[in-house]
This record gives C-alpha cells, structure tokens and sequence, in this order.
C-alpha cells in the first residue's frame, strides 16, 4: 500500500509514512548525483526566485508560528530565532543565490598521481546521499539545508521542529517549486510532514540503511539526543560556549565594539559570545566600560568578585556560568591572569565551536589561534562571524566541532566525501 506523503500529525502509520519517504528519498538522491551542474543551478535559480515572490505567505505562515510559540510564554531569544522579517526572507534567497554561484564540488577531482606501474590513481569528490538534517526553531535552515544538499548532489530530509512547523512548509513549497522546475526529483528535498516527536526516533535508526548522515541543528538537549541515538554518522555540535578575550595590548574602542556585537547583535544564535575574559593587566583601563556597556544596552553581566567590584549591577556568576549557552542578553565575566590563562579557561569550559581574541600584540594572538583548540578562531573580529554565509559558502547546515570529516560550517563541499578513480593499462599485481 502506497503512503500519503501528506498526511500530518499521527494521521498515518508513521513508521510506514517514514520508511517511505526514505526510500523516495534514496532514489531521488541516486538522480541528483548524477544530475549536471546546470540543471542542479536551474533548480537554485527557480527557488531564488520562489522565496521572493512567496515572501508574503511565509510571513503569513511564519505569523501562525508566532502567535503560537508567545502564547505559550517563549522568551524573546526564542522569538528572534523563530521570527522571519522581509529582510531575513531576502537574506535567505540572496543566500540561495550564492550557493548558486559557488563551483559544484561533485565531480571535481582533489588529487592525481601516477604510480610506478602505469596506473593512475584521482580522487574525486561524490555527494554523501541522504542527508538528515533534524533542526529547531530557525525555520530558514529549511532552505539553507535544502539548497546546499542539492548543490552537493545528495538528498535531504528536513524535520524542523513543531515551533516552525507552518513557516517550514511555506519555505518547502517555494523549494519544491524550484526541482519541480528544473526536471528534479520533489523528493530531493523532503520535509517531514508531521510534529510526531516519534518521526526524530525513526530518522535516527537510519531507516533500513536509507540514510548517509544526520544533522542536528538546535539546542543541547536535541544534539545530546541524536548523538546518543544515531545509528548513522552525525555532523553535530553539542554547544556554542563561545569566549571574547580582551588582551592587555586591546584597542578598547575596538574591544568594545567586537564585545558589544559578539553578545548583544544576536543573543540567541550559536555564535554569540557567552563569556567575556579580560586580561588583569589590562583591567584598570578595560574592564569598568566593557561591563558598563554590556548593562546598559540590556545585557546581564554576571561576573566573578573582580567583575562584580567594577560595578553593583554585576551578579554574582556561579560554576555552572562558566559552562553555560545562554542563548539570551547574559554574559559571564572575569579576569584571568594572561593570554595563558585564557587559553587556559577555554581549554576548560569551552565547547570548541568558536573563541575570539582582541589584541595588537601579534604574538599573543599567534598564540591564542594556534592553542585554542576551537573549530573557528578569529583575531580582531566579532564571535558571530561564526556562519557560513560569511565564510563565503552561502549557506550552513550548521556549525561541525567535531574532528571527523567536516569542521566548522557545513556547506556544500563538506556534504561530499570522495572515492578513487584509478585508471591502468591492463596492469595485475604479481
């Protein structure tokens, strides 16, 4: 019997709804990695185009959202990762514009080498398959996810979280437009279509081997999850416990400026700053404006005793502070002796996702990119840089801290893995 895909809500059997759109999935991702870069760049063209000129319903559906997550009593944080605006709509399809332009990565060859028998051995980068990509709230991962999996060559199956659940579908059905357009298979890009909690279970079975690789993307709790469970091989990131270090040798105009925007620009994506250290050297002169800038645009500093002496609104931090995403207007504070001692602290608590250093002192910043053990490191520059589309990829599934295979933002060419072509003259092996 042939399952409707459009059944949600527990309205089906859904662990045959399930296994299904897996198996539709896995012949969908055996045409695309065959499909031309012209074809896969259609398709990219067709969903550019069908997010601006849909903008108004998925602000529409993204309203139902909304209105359903306040009154439930979520947090502002939580508003501002869910929430769409016209603005972050055009962000999302000038996103999708530069995933086309990027050069496909299927097909490229990486190395060549000849060996001393004739043969010639390439490697030469394949997509992955299918991509399962489990992620909360921010519901343009729906297209961040779905037009990098299409630019690699693999299939995707999104499952957004019940929160952006009417905002994914409005999204899904401006993508499905654009493979509709290009002669694609619809179900290259997937979206689950059901809140059923249990469908996140059935995803990390691997259902029947139809899935390559999951991605997580949300808060800890769901990436502690799906690490636990996967029977698959997960691309994850467990936090983003990001650090700001401000140096002795920190421009303060310049400190300020990079604190004030790794806090306080998006308090609730992952590359926002949740700890401030500030060198005690440096402290007479730094510490005082930093905390007093922080408090007055909104940001609750909690700080250890030198911290909270600099000014009364401080609060005291805790242990659990120092190992904390707060996703929201908090930062912890604190002094620590040097460079060493803030390589130190983030050695400690840090999640290895991203950790900044402000300084003019060439050396102490030498030291802090190359002993800070993180998957992105930056001098001089803001935490929330932190994405791929600054990186120049376009888009992100999300942020890899892990060691295996990708690290940092997952774009296009991190959704390929390789094999090896060899080419021979009739050679055997004696």
């Amino acid at each position: 019997m042939t399952v409707s895909l459009k059944a949600i809500d527990g309205s089906a059997d859904l662990p045959a709804l399930m296994t299904e759109l897996a198996a539709r999935a896995r012949a969908a991702a055996e045409v695309l990695a065959l499909a031309s870069a012209e074809q896969k760049n259609r398709a990219l063209d067709a969903m550019e185009h069908a997010i601006r000129a849909n903008a108004a319903a998925i602000l529409a559906a993204n309203a139902e959202d909304l209105a359903e997550v306040r009154a439930g009593g979520a947090t502002s944080a939580f508003v501002d990762r869910l929430m769409l605006t016209q603005a972050r709509i055009e962000a999302m399809a000038d996103g999708i514009r530069t995933v086309r332009g990027i050069p496909d990565p299927v097909g490229v060859v990486t190395e060549r080498w000849q060996r001393p028998n004739g043969m010639s051995i390439e490697r030469v980068r394949v997509p992955l398959g299918v991509v399962a990509v489990i992620f909360e709230s921010r519901p343009n991962v729906a297209a961040d996810a779905g037009v990098l999996c299409l630019k690699s060559g693999n299939a995707v199956i999104l499952r957004g979280g019940s929160d952006s659940f009417q905002s994914c579908r409005a999204i899904h059905d401006c993508l499905v437009q654009g493979l509709r357009e290009a002669g694609l298979p619809e179900a290259a890009i997937t979206l689950v279509p059901t809140r059923d909690r249990a469908a996140v279970g059935l995803l990390l079975s691997g259902l029947n081997g139809a899935i390559d690789v999951i991605v997580p993307r949300g808060g800890k709790s769901l990436v502690a999850r799906v690490e636990a469970e996967a029977r698959v091989p997960v691309f994850a990131h467990l936090e983003g416990v990001n650090h700001v270090y401000v140096d002795r040798a920190a421009d303060l105009e310049m400190a300020k400026s990079i604190v004030l925007n790794a806090k306080m620009r998006r308090p609730g994506v992952c590359g926002a700053a949740e700890t401030l250290l500030v060198d005690r050297a440096g402290a007479p002169e730094k510490l005082k404006p930093l905390v007093e800038m922080l408090i007055e645009a909104g940001c609750e500093v909690r700080g250890d005793d030198d911290v909270q002496r600099v000014d009364a609104r401080v609060k005291p931090a805790s242990d659990e502070d120092w190992d904390t995403e707060y996703e929201d207007a908090i930062i912890a504070a604190k002094l620590v002796a040097d460079v060493d001692g803030a390589i130190a602290h983030i050695r400690r608590h840090g999640s290895k996702h991203t950790d900044a250093i402000v300084t003019e002192d060439a050396r102490a910043a030498e030291r802090f990119l190359n002993e800070v053990d993180s998957a992105i490191v930056l001098h001089n520059a803001s935490t929330q840089f932190a994405d791929g589309g600054e990186f120049g990829f376009g888009a992100e599934i999300g942020i890899a801290t892990g060691k295996f295979h990708a690290r940092g933002p997952v774009g296009a060419e991190q959704l390929t893995s390789f094999k090896y072509r060899i080419h021979g003259t009739g050679q055997i092996r004696p």
